[in-house]
């Protein structure tokens, strides 16, 4: 997990992408390299969305391409099929906790209160996303975490908007943050790549002090 932490520290804004079509993927994953992204997640919240991470790995195959929203065993399986670089879940359930272990692959699990946080630790999980990150308490949340569970690394994602970022990565215990502000379902729709470019560019301003 320490060269996964330090590949999401190196480039700690990492787009939330929901795309609804499949022709909008390579024009999506170029927009967001231009900016200077280097880590992105595509969510499995659309029929065509593993058929995108395909086809942007293939247009930008420098790019670190998660699947997020991954919900089951077969979810895992099929992502790593098209070439997913890391898994990221909003929780977890036994099942899915055996696949991911079984996988011995890049991962980030959700999880939203402290005894999430130590069960996860337990099982060997490295790096946690923590969601929904502004609902379940923000930036005091997690270091408030900090005191009793220092081992625990973390992605906040849900609700993080570019005003709050600098206070995430502030935190010792932030490796990254999740953002769905860079690239919107409606940029995406309406084909905007240059505002796209624009805001990936903004997103990778952000660093870790």
């Amino acid at each position: 997990m320490t060269s996964f932490a330090s590949q999401l520290r190196a480039a700690p804004l990492i787009p939330v992408l929901t795309i609804a079509e499949l022709e909008k993927a390579e024009q999506l994953a170029l927009a967001l390299q231009a900016g200077g992204l280097k880590n992105l997640e595509v969510t499995l919240r659309t029929p065509v969305a593993l058929e995108a991470i395909a086809l942007m790995k293939a247009a930008a195959p420098d790019l670190a391409i998660g699947a997020g929203t991954v919900l089951s065993e077969g979810d895992v399986e099929a992502c790593f099929k098209v070439g997913a670089d890391f898994i990221v879940t909003p929780g977890s359930s036994p099942g899915l906790r055996a696949a991911l272990l079984k996988a011995d692959a890049n991962v980030m699990v959700g999880v939203a209160t402290a005894t999430e946080v130590m069960s996860r630790l337990e099982e060997g999980f490295g790096i946690l996303k923590f969601f929904p990150a502004e609902q379940s308490g923000g930036a005091a949340a997690l270091k408030s975490f900090a005191g009793p569970l220092p081992d625990a690394r973390f992605c906040p994602t849900g609700g993080v908007t570019p005003d709050k970022i600098d206070s995430y990565l502030a935190l010792p215990n932030v490796v990254a943050v999740g953002g769905t502000w860079i690239a919107t379902p409606e940029l995406i729709a309406a084909g905007d790549f240059a505002t796209i470019e624009a805001n990936a560019r903004k997103a990778a301003g952000f660093k870790k002090p």
